[in-house]
């Protein structure tokens, strides 16, 4: 009788660890994505890519195909929003963040360019977070 309160009381203890830990997780993940909007809607394509890993086995899927890294992903964005008005003003809708594990995640969303000039564009995304030297970073983009 002992022993099955414990084990009850120990994979109790266990999940409440594991929803503390989802929802910081998820909170951590929201901000990355609140930065990143933000670096955006002042023109800042730099600022925008700090949400991405830094490495070269960064991945960017697109209508264009595969980006492999950090630096080409950038210069692609560069070329595609080469000013602010063409870059327009990003919101982001219809998240839902799944963990996958301690250090992983997906987020699957919407994402709206308002743009007067240019016309509107819109999509939807599939991000892999991993959770990198404490950090949250997007390891992966499916972007269409």
């Amino acid at each position: 009788m002992k022993l099955g309160v414990l084990v009850i009381s120990l994979v109790l203890f266990a999940t409440s660890v594991q929803a503390q830990r989802s929802a910081a997780s998820r909170q951590a993940i929201n901000q990355v994505l609140a930065t990143q909007t933000a670096a955006w809607n002042r023109g800042d394509v730099t600022g925008f890519m700090q949400g991405y890993w830094h490495s070269d086995s960064l991945v960017f899927i697109g209508k264009r195909g595969l980006t492999y890294g950090w630096q080409p992903t950038l210069d692609n964005y560069r070329r595609n929003y080469p000013d602010a008005s063409a870059m327009g003003q990003l919101a982001f809708s219809n998240l839902h963040i799944t963990p996958l594990g301690a250090e992983v995640a997906q987020v699957v969303g919407r994402w709206h360019l308002t743009r007067p000039t240019a016309g509107d564009l819109e999509g939807h995304f599939l991000l892999v977070f991993r959770r990198i030297e404490g950090r949250w970073v997007i390891i992966a983009d499916h972007s269409s």
